[in-house]
């Protein structure tokens, strides 16, 4: 809509994202560009011309900058200028600590995509050239262009967050890596026991059947047999219990017992590699039982924010998948809009349209990709129990024009979740059927399409 002034939607969103970088650069301030590194930090001061004012290498770590901050705002004040800001690119740590010094001394600071820079590295010249003096330059250049970006203001409970959901991260990497690697011994020389379960690694019976096995017979067939059937079992009880459940699946029980006779595998490896794999089902179990503690604080954070309540009005969605995309995203608020948020997350598509031709949209696959993965697993949820998020399934898959591929229109679900979760945060609102679907009058923030 541009209510008569030519000026989109999109034109006033860039607008404001520019003045807000303008005051954070204003033409009055210095810029001051630093290529970061362990022990070597190069400084350059520019003006907004990108002329190199001072130069300047400081071997010392990120936290013993402050003195090189201070160094250059006596080289700006020197130039005529009345402050300066700082710019660097986010890699690593070293940009939040130099973000914090910035911080303590009252200078802006922004940051520069390495993206950009390397773009800008390839169209300085021919070369290709790499060094710490023109990465410096370059950072100063493109800010001084206003292609940089306000960083995400630093939060105790919202950095908690972020740190736990990387956390959790890691411990379903760790888990998935087990279970891969469980498989591929047990394919090698025990491969009866895979076939005892419909979906093995998901039947709380049969891991509990198979650490019996491991834990107690050390990968020892035959002790498994004398011990016989009735005992098997009972001992697979005890075990079931011990990892929260009721009771086993006794025919999971009576075919995991059966397979210990099975002569099929490698026999010469089975004895180590049973006893390797009991080590790595103990590596699966800590990653599951830490996994269980992280996600168990990650929704106390959301408690802390008090979006449990709004979250989970979404039907489908956990208080754990919205924490963990929430993990991927910080704060909501700091997003113009919905669509912003499914642009971090790399799940916009890309137009190609240039005079009466028209291409194929694709994803951009830019973006945050943890957050896209966050969504992704947050779609399986939502298309079980979410009336809404299935009937569109539905109609993505089956309408007769431009019928989308499942994954495609599982894409599309993670992407109405993101934009219905900003919906919900930022304007505390619970999730409202009617508006997901576009059944009202005014165009609500919670549509679907």
């Amino acid at each position: 809509m541009s209510h008569g002034s030519g000026v989109s939607r999109g034109d006033r969103n860039r607008n404001a994202r520019l003045a807000r970088l303008r005051a954070a650069v204003p033409v009055t301030n210095a810029i001051v560009g630093i290529d970061l590194a362990d022990r070597k930090q190069m400084l350059v001061v520019c003006d907004h011309d990108s002329r190199v004012l001072a130069r300047r290498t400081f071997r010392c770590k990120a936290w013993d900058l402050g003195a090189a901050l201070d160094w250059a705002v006596g080289r700006a004040s020197g130039n005529g200028f009345a402050g300066v800001t700082v710019a660097c690119e986010p890699t690593g740590h070293r940009w939040r600590i130099l973000g914090q010094l910035a911080a303590d001394r009252a200078m802006s600071f922004v940051c520069v995509q390495p993206t950009l820079s390397s773009w800008a590295r390839k169209s300085e010249d021919l070369t290709f050239d790499k060094t710490d003096d023109k990465d410096a330059v370059l950072i100063a250049r493109l800010t001084a262009q206003l292609r940089c970006y306000l960083p995400e203001p630093v939060d105790e409970t919202w950095g908690r967050l972020r740190h736990l959901g990387a956390r959790r991260e890691q411990l379903l990497d760790e888990h998935v890596a087990c279970v891969q690697q469980l498989r591929d011994l047990l394919e090698c020389v025990w491969p009866a026991v895979l076939s005892a379960a419909a979906h093995p690694f998901k039947s709380v019976t049969w891991v509990a059947a198979l650490t019996v096995v491991l834990r107690r017979d050390g990968g020892d067939l035959s002790r498994t047999r004398r011990l016989g059937a009735a005992r098997f079992e009972r001992r697979v009880h005890a075990e079931v219990t011990r990892r929260g459940k009721a009771r086993p699946c006794l025919r999971i029980v009576r075919q995991v017992f059966a397979a210990a006779s099975s002569s099929a595998g490698v026999l010469e490896h089975r004895r180590g590699a049973l006893e390797r794999a009991e080590w790595v089902l103990d590596d699966c179990d800590t990653a599951r039982a830490q996994q269980a503690e992280v996600e168990a604080r990650m929704v106390a954070v959301l408690n802390e924010l008090e979006l449990t309540d709004l979250v989970t009005t979404i039907p489908g969605l956990s208080a754990v998948g919205a924490a963990a995309i929430l993990a991927q995203t910080g704060d909501l608020s700091r997003f113009t809009s919905a669509r912003a948020v499914v642009k971090h997350a790399g799940l916009a598509p890309r137009e190609r349209m240039s005079g009466t031709f028209t291409g194929k949209a694709r994803l951009t696959g830019a973006g945050r990709p943890p957050l896209r993965t966050a969504a992704w697993r947050a779609v399986w949820g939502c298309l079980q129990t979410n009336k809404v998020y299935a009937a569109r399934y539905r109609h993505l898959t089956t309408r007769e024009k431009n019928k989308l591929k499942p994954t495609q229109a599982q894409t599309i679900i993670a992407a109405a979740i993101l934009r219905q979760l900003h919906a919900v945060v930022v304007h505390r609102q619970a999730w409202d059927a009617a508006l997901a679907t576009g059944h009202t009058t005014s165009q609500g923030p919670l549509m679907v399409a």
